[in-house]
């Protein structure tokens, strides 16, 4: 079986450590990774903002880089559903506008072997227990992209559940949205913060040390307006959550 990490932009730029806990977490569970290093953005931005042409060349490439890959796992929900859902759709557009006849078929082949982190390890792998210890209680946020486009269903929940040491606390209005979208949060700022600070009061209310999901974007969203509340609850990728052992664990 040949794995490759898609590590997404947000989480190379700004957690690294979610990639690394991805790794830790499947070769634990004797997958081999691999790191394809001229991986780039997967074009949402782009295409969320209405520029679907530009997003073609980074549609063609994530198809070229993964080429050879049995399977390709991403710690985001969000990217996950831009690959299967739209790089399919970018790919029939430019055949039928005339510019790339070949880029659909190597887009839906992509697509076809993506998945979002707990969907391989629950629907490839095979397993719910991977052998970690989180002491601590945990509320899980479920992202729009991975409830609503992905359909992850209780594929997080199952895993957090044989997490050794871990209190799941349900969230109130666990399906509403956090309130980042994206663009969505740079276009209406007002309302992106009012939504955030809806979720993180829902999460203050389950008492919980720490709120998972599985997007850090969603992540940072809600971690900035937990801090700016005052709020000691403490976000942490699902991905980290899962590598961790009692050897590691802070």
């Amino acid at each position: 079986m040949r794995v490759a990490l898609f590590v997404t932009c947000v989480n190379d730029t700004l957690y690294p450590r979610t990639g690394q806990a991805v790794v830790t977490l499947l070769e634990r569970l004797g997958v081999e990774v691999a790191f394809p290093a001229a991986q780039s953005c997967c074009g949402q931005p782009q295409f969320n903002t209405g520029y679907r042409r530009e997003s073609e060349p980074l549609v063609r490439r994530y198809a070229d880089v993964f080429r050879d890959y049995d399977h390709i796992v991403t710690p985001s929900g969000s990217c996950a559903a831009m690959v299967r859902d739209n790089h399919p759709r970018v790919g029939d557009r430019a055949a039928q506008e005339g510019r790339d006849g070949e880029l659909a078929e190597a887009a839906a082949a992509a697509a076809a072997r993506t998945y979002e982190l707990t969907e391989f390890l629950v629907d490839v792998l095979k397993v719910t227990d991977v052998g970690a210890y989180y002491p601590h209680a945990v509320t899980y946020h479920p992202t729009c992209h991975g409830l609503r486009m992905l359909g992850l269903g209780d594929r997080p929940r199952r895993l957090l559940e044989n997490v050794r040491g871990l209190e799941l606390r349900e969230l109130p209005g666990a399906e509403e949205c956090c309130g980042f979208g994206g663009t969505f949060a740079v276009k209406n700022p007002a309302v992106s913060a009012a939504m955030g600070a809806d979720k993180a009061r829902s999460i203050g209310t389950t008492g919980a040390q720490a709120v998972c999901t599985v997007d850090n974007s969603c992540l940072m969203h809600i971690g900035g307006t937990l801090a700016r509340l005052g709020s000691p609850v403490r976000p942490v990728h699902i991905a980290e959550i899962l590598a961790s052992t009692e050897g590691d664990v802070r």
